[in-house]
């Protein structure tokens, strides 16, 4: 289970956007890279050509690059600030049986997240 997933809500806590909050848009597990939402902004260039109805495309983009995991902090649900995740098991009972899921915890505050 991973500890930043998509959708969450995370704070910068490293680096030139240091104290940003956004939300994660893309995790890349096999590189330990997440794209955030206004974090993290980079220029590309793209080459100018055609489309089928004859508009020009192309030109200078501005998209958000990977930041590594490391980072970046989850944010507490109830103090709105970064914390640590941990984890705690729960049964849970689905047409008569009974499974075991691990829930993630804001070490902050003690909340589900």
């Amino acid at each position: 289970m991973a500890k930043i997933k998509k959708g969450d809500l995370v704070v910068v806590i490293a680096g030139r956007d240091k104290g940003k909050q956004g939300r994660v848009l893309e995790v890349q597990a096999e590189k330990d890279r997440i794209v955030v939402e206004g974090v993290q902004r980079a220029k590309k260039h793209t080459k100018v050509g055609q489309s089928s109805r004859g508009a020009r495309t192309g030109g200078i983009e501005t998209i958000e690059a990977p930041i590594h995991v490391s980072n970046v902090m989850l944010v507490d649900p109830e103090t709105k600030k970064g914390t640590r995740v941990g984890y705690r098991t729960e049964q849970v009972e689905r047409d008569g049986r009974t499974r075991t899921t691990r829930v993630r915890v804001a070490k902050r505050s003690g909340k589900d997240i």
